[in-house]
């Protein structure tokens, strides 16, 4: 299985703080993968890390064979990388309608109505007054719509109701691009996607396999999945 991105030897301090202790993280090309971890576990400063948000004080970034670690954030979504934070994921002060129109490069929005028809009476709304369900559905369209071969988001979910929290995982498992998705607990619908799960625990990984393991590995200690590591 060949290999998208991936972290190695990975560390990234906020200020005196370090949030990653050296992390591998590799990510199966055209595969979803999920970073999986409690507030606080390093799961978001990884999917950072792999987006360029965030610097490494140690370790790399290599994409495609790449070394891309002092890759500026722009650039790598240049290259075709997209990611969808957790707060901040839309413009505010524009509309709905222009929101979709930036992220779709031909102008053809119609496959991110098709995905939250619940956003077709509010195209000509700021996406700034909207409510916090309805901004999380216009950022992950907005993923659904962009050319990006690699796609990264933040708890994408977040905000939703069950039902189109469970439409978004099956969606995402769908796209044709590589995709990351951080979360704090393994949802159905992308454990029937994923290929790949890496948990983090205080900037660790702790476990590294496939998604049926991460409810057995209680038993057997957590650092036992395939290439997990001790915290």
């Amino acid at each position: 299985m060949s290999v998208e991105i991936a972290l190695h030897g990975a560390r990234v301090r906020y200020g005196p703080l370090e949030a990653l202790h050296g992390v591998d993280v590799p990510v199966p090309a055209g595969r979803l993968t999920v970073l999986l971890g409690r507030n606080g576990s390093g799961r978001t400063t990884a999917l950072r890390a792999l987006a360029g948000t965030v610097p490494l004080a140690a370790g790399r970034v290599v994409w495609r064979g790449a070394d891309v670690t002092g890759m500026p954030a722009y650039a790598r979504a240049r290259r075709g990388l997209s990611l969808t934070p957790e707060v901040r994921a839309v413009f505010g002060s524009l509309t709905v309608a222009e929101n979709l129109r930036l992220a779709a490069p031909d102008g053809d929005t119609g496959r991110a109505l098709a995905a939250y028809p619940e956003l077709a009476r509010l195209l000509s709304h700021r996406a700034g007054t909207l409510s916090g369900g309805e901004q999380r559905m216009l950022a992950v369209s907005r993923a659904l719509l962009s050319p990006a071969r690699l796609v990264l988001l933040d708890e994408p979910g977040q905000g939703m109701s069950a039902a189109v929290a469970a439409r978004t995982h099956e969606l995402l498992g769908g796209l044709a691009a590589t995709v990351v998705v951080a979360e704090q607990s393994l949802p159905p619908g992308l454990a029937a996607a994923a290929t790949v799960v890496h948990e983090l625990r205080r900037g660790n990984v702790v476990f590294s396999g496939e998604p049926a393991e991460v409810g057995r590995r209680g038993a057997r200690g957590p650092a036992e999945g395939l290439g997990g590591q001790g915290p």
